[in-house]
């Protein structure tokens, strides 16, 4: 019963400047777009021909991925499977004791990433690498994550946010600001790890008390002002609080190998 949904199926709150649409349908003929970084862009329908890609990397919601005529999607998606089992178990997901059994993988899985963790110091705890969320920024996304899907829409809270909960990076920062959340905090990482424990403490509530009788229940508050207002099962929060978590984990370890090889 776990939710399917692409690129930005819950996304919504984004700030626009005006200029989000400028580059639609743009064409770049002969440019030189080395060291150039796109963050939080749609590219649906992108299209490069006789280019030159050398160590480019690219992270995302990846579909239908053609590289000089290959299909390369099925190869990405089975080695992400084979790295990081997490993401089939929860595909697998059916029932209420499959959601307990997912959240108790998601703990897991970050208590042995924060015990590695706190054996650096704090600043590198606080760094970015290669311009990527830090792993308190991270730890402060998913508390936001919590708030959102869990607290808000699950548990019909209408202003469950943490102040050190941090939205996704494109969303309207007037709403959050207006929600109570701290952007330009500077919590130390104790401080962070506490409102996580908090809400891990809120999932596994709900989850302690799920019935399978109670996936279907419709949940009518959306996760966050600019969201779309529409009705979500239960199962459909809890599976986007479970993929954030995996997924951001994933993004998590990546970095904190880089941090312990330096």
């Amino acid at each position: 019963m776990t939710a399917q949904y692409g690129p930005h199926r819950w996304s919504a709150g984004y700030h626009d400047d005006g200029t989000n649409d400028a580059l639609r349908g743009a064409t770049f003929e002969v440019k030189d777009l080395r060291e150039t970084r796109f963050v939080d862009c749609d590219l649906t329908g992108a299209r490069i021909v006789d280019g030159c890609l050398v160590d480019v990397d690219v992270s995302g919601y990846v579909a239908g991925l053609v590289v000089n005529g290959v299909d390369v999607t099925e190869y990405v998606e089975t080695q992400l499977d084979l790295r990081h089992p997490e993401r089939v178990q929860l595909r697998g997901v059916r029932d209420a004791d499959g959601f307990r059994a997912m959240w108790d993988t998601v703990e897991r899985l970050w208590a042995d990433t924060l015990a590695r963790a706190e054996r650096l110091p704090e600043e590198a705890r606080h760094e970015r690498v290669q311009g990527e969320w830090s792993l308190v920024e991270t730890l402060r996304h998913l508390v936001f994550i919590t708030d959102s899907w869990a607290s808000r829409t699950i548990l019909d809270q209408e202003r469950p946010f943490h102040p050190l909960a941090l939205p996704q990076t494109a969303y309207a920062p007037a709403d959050a600001v207006a929600l109570g959340m701290d952007l330009g905090a500077r919590p130390t990482y104790d401080e962070v790890v506490a409102a996580r424990a908090d809400r891990l403490a809120v999932v596994r509530g709900i989850l302690d008390g799920l019935g399978d009788e109670d996936l279907g229940r419709p949940c009518t508050r959306s996760p966050a002002p600019g969201y779309p207002e529409e009705e979500r099962a239960v199962y459909e929060c809890l599976a986007v609080v479970m993929e954030e978590e995996c997924e951001h984990h994933r993004f998590a370890t990546r970095d904190l190998a880089v941090l312990e090889d330096r």
